[in-house]
């Protein structure tokens, strides 16, 4: 099982888990139920996809705070 990270604003892979980690090492545990269906994906080979935010839209985000209230700011 893979862990698969994506940028849930513009889509980029940001990086790849291929070794055996379960949600307690990562602290999936750790959020909300909402959080966990909102970030948190898995495809039918059972590999997790997890949606963050990179580094790029992370400056964005600082440089436009009101970006934050949407889904996706890019077009």
């Amino acid at each position: 099982m893979a862990i698969h990270y994506y940028c849930r604003h513009c889509g980029h892979k940001v990086g790849t888990i291929d070794a055996d980690v379960d949600g307690h090492q990562l602290g999936i545990e750790q959020l909300s139920d909402q959080d966990k269906q909102e970030m948190i994906d898995y495809d039918q080979q059972g590999h997790v996809h997890i949606k963050i935010i990179c580094e790029e839209c992370e400056r964005t985000l600082e440089k436009y705070p009101a970006y934050h209230e949407q889904e996706s700011f890019l077009n």
